[in-house]
């Protein structure tokens, strides 16, 4: 009996560093994408209204788990090789995040949203697709951040303890984005009130006019 438990021994250690290092993947991912971002604004008014949550799910999911692949993979390097194209994802992403903010301080203005689709007018999944795409990639830090620093993180690990940290990384963003979407439902009583979208449409305008404008800043410039 004293054989066989002593030959679990590497089998449990090896167990244990690789949940350790796939836990470290897990805080360091959450740690960058649970803030108050522009997408997650736009995950949270999806969930709220129910609209093609799943499908917004997936590309945000699935867009993290690409980049963060990527990143772990070594690629993340090759995105400070790149200045000019950094440069091109910034101003779009500018222009994108100005032109969203605007209709979101229309809809506050005209108070026309409503908690369920009829109120606010059925979405086509198409634009909710293309938005969320918008969202998720013409953010030139998100590929400095999920790219860069994730797989720098990730480098210090050897051979496979890196896809472990990788693993626990996009599970935390499946877990995240998951939560958000769907959890946003328990906000729902809140927002029967027209008022209460009023006031989320506005603070989404404001916030995405303060994005815009921190994004075209010299300080925030990426070469």
């Amino acid at each position: 009996m004293t054989a066989e438990r002593s030959a679990w021994v590497p089998v449990i250690r090896e167990v244990l560093v690789f949940l350790k290092a796939a836990i470290s993947g897990f805080i360091a991912s959450a740690g960058l994408i649970i803030a108050i971002g522009a997408q997650n604004a736009f995950v949270l008014r999806q969930g709220l209204q129910r609209q093609h949550v799943g499908l917004v799910v997936a590309i945000c999911a699935f867009g993290d788990i690409a980049l963060i692949v990527l990143g772990v993979a070594g690629i993340g390097v090759l995105v400070t090789q790149w200045p000019d194209l950094l440069q091109v994802l910034r101003y779009a992403g500018a222009a994108f995040l100005a032109a969203y903010g605007a209709l979101a301080a229309r809809r506050a203005w005209r108070g026309t949203s409503g908690l369920a689709p009829s109120q606010a007018g059925a979405q086509r999944w198409q634009r909710a697709m293309l938005t969320c795409l918008a969202f998720t990639f013409l953010n030139p830090h998100v590929y400095l951040d999920t790219m860069l620093l994730l797989g720098s993180l990730a480098a210090r690990y050897p051979g496979q303890l890196r896809w472990a940290f990788a693993l626990g990384a996009c599970l935390a963003s499946i877990a995240w984005f998951s939560g958000l979407g769907y959890g946003a439902r328990l906000l729902q009583p809140a927002f029967r009130d027209p008022h209460a979208w009023r006031v989320l449409d506005a603070a989404i305008a404001g916030f995405m006019l303060v994005l815009c404008a921190l994004l075209l800043l010299p300080s925030q410039a990426l070469t």
